[in-house]
Order: structure tokens, then C-alpha cells, then sequence
């Protein structure tokens, strides 16, 4: 009889398993659709409270364009955005990535060198503190107006969240993890690529996510002050013109630039994971 009750156990352990799953499967399908559906949602609701509160209201286009005039716009004159939206871009994301490089080089010196981490630590904090914004024609100044002093901007505003959430990342390894590591003789080069970075990922990707949005913000700015091409000079050029419908054109092209290379973070962080935890089966 207790083979019979084991084999009958079992199979309702792998029947049970076999509802599970299915069901579980459609609980993440009901998220995944819920987490696209809101936002998609609200977004419809608000663009059509716009829309009718331009028609009811009589509202002038200089004041505020609806949705609907803008989306002619953007249809109409995408190659006119699109040629200012590229160097935007470009620039948005070459000061991105030497701001990630940066920050995260100086993260691993405040990491393993105390006198460092005593010596800019204070220092970073202080820097981040001035406001940005004050310190953009400086830039102009010393880098002249080409794309170099928009670029330099850019990384100047961008590292510092880098910086801070890649020094709690590694900051954050269980240091039970690091014992054992140097009781087995690994050296400094491997605890930091097999467990100091894959531990601190998380917390970099983070950081790059926060640091995407203010590189494209420091080039904004740099375009507000001297730039012949770019979202940022066109904002402007229509604003002096008082033409609202090309200024918040061009607003919508460099938010979906913004997502487009925030999308470029979050996939790299996707890939960056499953190549850890590769490693790690």
C-alpha cells in the first residue's frame, strides 16, 4: 500500500505543478499587460482632457496647441526635427557614456583607497551642490561653442548619481563573501569582477537610468545658450518667434529620444543581468 500512496502523492504534486503553472503564467501575463495598460491609459486621458479643453476653451495656438495640431506638426516637418534631433542625441549620449565612465572609475578609487574616498567624497558632494545651470556659459567660455562644451556639460552634470549609487553597490557586499573570497586565495581582480561588480550592477544601472535624463538636460542646456542645430535651438528659435506649436513639437521628439536611449539603459541592464546569472548556473 505505501508505494501506492507515495506514487499517488507524487502524482498529485505533479498535477498540482502542472495547474500551477499555467496559472502563474497568466498571473505574470496580467501584470506585464496591467504595467502597460495604465500608463498608456493615463496618457489617453490626459491628451483628450487636453484636446477638449483647447477646443471647449477657444484657446490660441500661440497660448496652447492642442495634440492634435502638434501630431500634424511633428508628421509634416519630421525632417526638419529630425536633422536638430540627431546631434541632440548624439551628444545626449556621448556625455552619458563618459559620464558612466568617469563615475564608475571614481567609485572603485573611493572603494579600495580610504585617503580617496576622505579627499573627493566631501569634494563631489560640494560640487553638487552649486547649480548647474550657473556654470553652463563657463563651459562656452573655456570649450568654445562647439559640441565639446555641451558634451563637457553634460558629463559634468550626469556622473555624480553614478558615482554615489556604484560606491553603495560595491559598499554593499556581504563582507562574510569577502572573507571567504581571500581565504581561498582570490585575488583583488577577481572578488571585484566574480563578486564586487555583478553585486553592485543594480545599483549602477541605476544610477545610469538617473544619469541618461540629466545628460540629455546638460545638453539642452548648452543648446539654450550657443548652438546652431538641435531640439534645444529649435525650442529657443521658435520661442523668440512665439510659435508654441514647434516648440512643444520638438519637446515631444526629445521626449521619445529620452526613451529611446533611457530603453538603451534598461536593456543593457536586461542583458548585463542574464549574462551574471549565466555565469552564476
Amino acid at each position: 500500500m505505501a508505494p501506492t500512496g507515495l506514487a499517488s502523492k507524487g502524482m498529485g504534486t505533479e498535477t498540482g505543478a502542472i495547474i500551477a503553472g499555467p496559472a502563474k503564467s497568466n498571473e505574470a501575463g496580467l501584470t506585464g499587460l496591467r504595467s502597460t495598460a495604465l500608463p498608456l491609459g493615463l496618457a489617453a486621458i490626459v491628451l483628450a482632457g487636453w484636446q477638449l479643453a483647447v477646443t471647449l476653451g477657444n484657446i490660441p495656438s500661440v497660448i496652447l496647441p492642442s495634440p492634435i495640431s502638434i501630431a500634424k506638426y511633428i508628421i509634416e516637418r519630421y525632417d526638419i526635427l529630425l536633422m536638430h534631433a540627431v546631434p541632440t542625441t548624439l551628444e545626449s549620449a556621448a556625455g552619458f557614456v563618459l559620464a558612466t565612465l568617469l563615475g564608475v572609475a571614481l567609485a572603485i578609487i573611493i572603494t579600495y583607497s580610504e585617503i580617496a574616498r576622505e579627499a573627493l567624497y566631501p569634494n563631489l558632494v560640494f560640487f553638487q551642490l552649486i547649480p548647474k545651470i550657473a556654470l553652463a556659459p563657463l563651459f562656452i567660455i573655456w570649450l568654445g561653442i562647439g559640441s565639446q562644451s555641451r558634451i563637457a556639460f553634460a558629463v559634468f552634470i550626469a556622473f555624480f548619481p553614478i558615482v554615489i549609487s556604484t560606491t553603495a553597490g560595491f559598499a554593499s557586499v556581504d563582507k562574510g563573501m569577502l572573507r571567504l573570497c581571500r581565504a581561498l586565495t582570490a585575488s583583488e581582480w577577481q572578488i571585484f569582477t566574480s563578486v564586487r561588480f555583478p553585486a553592485a550592477l543594480p545599483y549602477i544601472f541605476s544610477g545610469m537610468k538617473i544619469a541618461i535624463t540629466l545628460s540629455i538636460i546638460g545638453v539642452i542646456i548648452g543648446e539654450f545658450i550657443t548652438a546652431q542645430a538641435g531640439l534645444g535651438y529649435l525650442i529657443i528659435f521658435a520661442t523668440a518667434r512665439a510659435d508654441t506649436e514647434i516648440s512643444m513639437a520638438a519637446i515631444v521628439v526629445l521626449c521619445v529620444c529620452g526613451l529611446l536611449l533611457y530603453g538603451l539603459v534598461a536593456l543593457g541592464e536586461s542583458i548585463a543581468n542574464r549574462f551574471y546569472s549565466a555565469d552564476n548556473q
